[in-house]
């Protein structure tokens, strides 16, 4: 589209991530704006799981106790796979009753623990031994709610989709002012709206590890992904 836009310039810091460079002078001049997205396609480098206990007992205590030394044993076992003491951490803390209903009679069944960290494994390699060695030592009581893949440190990934979001950008701009018999000039505004490192979550059903068998973990492929609007002059 075609906009009207003032012709003097400023440079506004907004945020860490987020440069804009706009007009705020009297005189007026035309633009076109446009979008741009830039993707880098990476592989992760550092897998995220979920895991934890779920325990049923008779009294709080008891199922405190057994949760506690489940959840213990499973997080020596991550330690001694490699996993640093600063990448676990708590993330979930629950103890409430439970009940069996037949008809309107309610019987208490017991009392249930769940308690969850998140881990970081930082040596994709070792994925499979970590989370197999962690559910043995949890026995019955071990649960896995999740596990993702990321991008530890994305920003050289981030520049360069960035230098691709803009080019795109410009793509677009120079097509509309061909179609439109206009020649565009320098970029008036630029907005950056942001940025993306989707985690790749894949599923774990859970379960002790047959002798001799780890699990299969396939970490695929991320997308880091720049959005940015500029507005280019068309020149008079």
């Amino acid at each position: 589209g075609i906009v009207l836009l003032p012709l003097a310039f400023a440079a506004i810091a907004c945020g860490d991530e987020t440069t804009k460079i706009e007009n705020v002078g009297g005189e007026v001049t035309r633009g076109i704006s446009v979008s741009g997205e830039g993707k880098v396609t990476a592989a992760p480098d550092m897998a995220v799981i979920t895991i934890g206990v779920s325990v049923l007992k008779p009294t709080v205590a008891e199922a405190r106790d057994a949760a506690a030394q489940s959840l213990d044993a499973m997080i020596a076992s991550m330690k001694a796979n490699g996993v640093a003491e600063k990448d676990i951490q708590t993330q979930s803390l629950s103890i409430y009753p439970e009940y069996d209903y037949n008809e309107d009679k309610q019987t208490l069944r017991g009392y249930r623990v769940q308690n969850t960290v998140v881990a970081k494994i930082r040596d994709l390699d070792k994925t499979s031994d970590v989370i197999d060695a962690a559910i043995t030592e949890g026995g019955d009581n071990a649960t896995i709610q999740g596990i993702g893949f990321t991008i530890d440190d994305p920003e050289s990934l981030r520049e360069e989709a960035r230098t691709k979001a803009i080019d795109d950008a410009k793509r677009k701009a120079q097509t509309l002012a061909d179609a439109s018999g206009v020649e565009i000039g320098d970029p008036i505004t630029i907005s950056e709206g942001g940025f993306a490192v989707p985690v790749a979550d894949r599923s774990y059903a859970g379960g002790e590890a047959a002798p001799g068998v780890s699990t299969p973990i396939e970490p695929g492929e991320l997308d880091v992904v720049v959005s940015v609007s500029v507005t280019w002059e068309i020149k008079q």
